[in-house]
């Protein structure tokens, strides 16, 4: 049975993966280089305690395909990588610090297949949408906080420029329709395979519908309507709650996920 060290690890990783991504997409000439410095300390201090789980406790990792001394190394990886791109940022070099970002975001996936638990009989059809499913929920992740730290930002440079705030929130707006898609195909699948008799299982499965999905795209119509007025305080703690119900939903998805033949 996988445990809650392995969910933790995987998704640090899907939130190093996304919140990497979405940075990289923020166009850096409307936005002041401490935003990416700051946030990437955060990816750094976020993979460091990912890389003391693996250490610690590899032995408790179920069915991963890789070894758990891959895992650790990708995860001292990020931090160290995170570091050298906060020095960049720093220095305000920003054609390199974007590459940096992209590596960071790749290893990030990387690093997420790795700590995920697959089920031996998982199908082909099955390990795409495993790996959809890596991708949908780390880019909900990051938009959503990544807004979340630039809406945070404004309140600091209050004469920056909207459209890269804006940006995020339409790029919440895609992700939500991803996720949609991806866990949607996953429940289908896995239903057409019998679906589960226990109350808890539907019960956390509307919960995490109705949070993860339903209520972060509700904040971003919210959040975005907000930033008509403009008003970038309020659209900050709006996004602030999609933080919220984003994390729970995704927590709750990987979760019910286990045992399955397909991500829901």
């Amino acid at each position: 049975m996988i445990g809650i060290w392995q969910v933790l690890a995987e998704f640090i990783f899907r939130v190093t993966f996304g919140v990497s991504l979405a940075m990289a997409a923020t166009p850096a000439r409307l936005v002041t280089a401490g935003f990416y410095r700051v946030h990437l300390w955060v990816l750094m201090g976020l993979n460091t305690f990912a890389a003391l789980i693996v250490f610690s406790m590899h032995d408790s990792f179920v069915d991963v395909k890789a070894d758990w001394r891959m895992t650790f190394g990708l995860a001292v990886a990020l931090a160290v990588i995170s570091y050298v791109g906060a020095v960049v940022w720093l220095y305000e070099q920003r054609g390199l610090g974007f590459y940096v970002l992209v590596a960071v975001s790749g290893l990030g996936l990387v690093a997420g297949a790795s700590a995920a638990a697959w089920d031996p009989l998982i199908g082909n059809a099955g390990v795409l949408l495993a790996l959809l499913d890596l991708v949908a929920g780390g880019l909900l992740l990051g938009v959503t906080l990544s807004g979340m730290f630039l809406g945070h930002w404004y309140l600091n440079t209050p004469g920056m420029d909207l459209v890269p705030l804006k940006r995020l929130v339409l790029l919440m707006f895609a992700a939500v329709l991803l996720r949609t898609a991806v866990s949607g195909t996953g429940f289908v699948l896995q239903m057409s395979h019998g679906p589960p008799a226990q109350f808890m299982f539907w019960t956390l499965l509307a919960f995490r519908w109705l949070s993860g999905v339903l209520g972060t795209l509700a904040m971003a119509w919210l959040a975005w309507n907000t930033l008509k007025v403009p008003n970038t305080q309020s659209a900050t703690g709006i996004l602030y709650a999609g933080v919220i119900l984003a994390f729970l939903g995704e927590l709750v998805s990987q979760l019910l996920s286990v045992g399955l033949l397909y991500p829901v």
